[in-house]
């Protein structure tokens, strides 16, 4: 199992949702949490909070996940101050929630730099540190967007797709290379209901849910601690993969029964 406890475990978009809910779960367990969202209001209070509890936190920094200089020289501060990161858990996200002619070159952009980009970033960064040490583990908070794609997704869905293939690909990378002692998890959750996602809808509630933040958080700290190689939320999610054999003329009429392609319909996120 993997442990939190004495271990320096960063968690970018920390400053709310399931990022501040893992971080809570973490501290409990003993983890020294090193918070980086691009709120810094939200660093602080959540920090502030952690040291009212008594729990141990390392750090916190403002970095825009979206700009690589940011990230290397923040990469580079903790680096400097913290020592080397023992659990790197990338959770950051945006969803922009548009048709694909609506959305314009720099939404797309930012979506793709900070579900997408940064993983690669941010890992380059804390990567060498634990194959120095033999050990780590590495968490990319993905989306059940990535094992589907719906309307008004098009920017959303093929980041996560990219973020799923981007796990599995440096997985079997490690064990390649001799490093075993580095983990990996992805997690692909169905909608999460947090302001990331308002307005979004499901047809059969009963198997597929709009997820409750604080489950979904202590599901992903116990998969970590379990070495989960991938977490599924709900577990009606993982039908999508025996499905993927269908042809697109069978496959289609059964995403539109269960109501996936409407998801959207309504959605308003942050803004609405």
């Amino acid at each position: 199992m993997t442990s939190f406890a004495g271990k320096n475990v960063l968690i970018t978009g920390s400053a709310s949702g399931i990022g501040r809910l893992m971080a809570q779960k973490i501290a409990a367990r003993g983890g020294r949490v090193i918070l980086w969202d691009i709120d810094r209001a939200g660093l602080e209070a959540l920090a502030e909070q952690l040291d009212l509890w008594g729990y141990p936190v390392a750090t916190y920094q403002q970095c825009d996940l979206s700009d690589r200089e940011e990230i290397a020289a923040t990469a580079r501060l903790v680096l400097a101050e913290q020592g080397d990161v023992d659990i790197l858990i990338n959770n950051a996200g945006i969803v922009s929630g548009k048709p694909l002619l609506e959305l314009t070159d720099e939404a797309i952009e930012r979506t793709f730099d900070i579900n997408t980009l940064a993983l690669f970033r941010t890992t380059r960064c804390f990567l060498p540190g634990m194959i120095r040490k033999g050990s780590g583990h590495i968490v990319t908070v993905a989306s059940a967007g990535g094992l589907i794609g719906v309307p008004k997704m098009t920017d959303y869905s093929a980041s996560k797709f990219a973020a799923i293939g981007f796990d599995e690909s440096l997985r079997f990378e490690l064990k390649r290379l001799g490093h075993r002692g580095i983990r990996t998890t992805v997690v692909c959750p169905y909608y999460i209901n947090t302001g990331m996602f308002q307005g979004v809808k499901t047809r059969f509630p009963f198997l597929l849910p709009i997820m409750e933040p604080d489950d979904v958080a202590g599901r992903i700290v116990t998969a970590i601690e379990h070495n989960k190689d991938r977490l599924v939320l709900p577990p009606f999610v993982l039908t999508l993969f025996p499905t993927r054999l269908l042809p697109p003329a069978l496959f289609d009429p059964l995403i539109s029964f269960f109501g996936i392609n409407h998801t959207m319909d309504d959605f308003k996120g942050r803004g609405g």
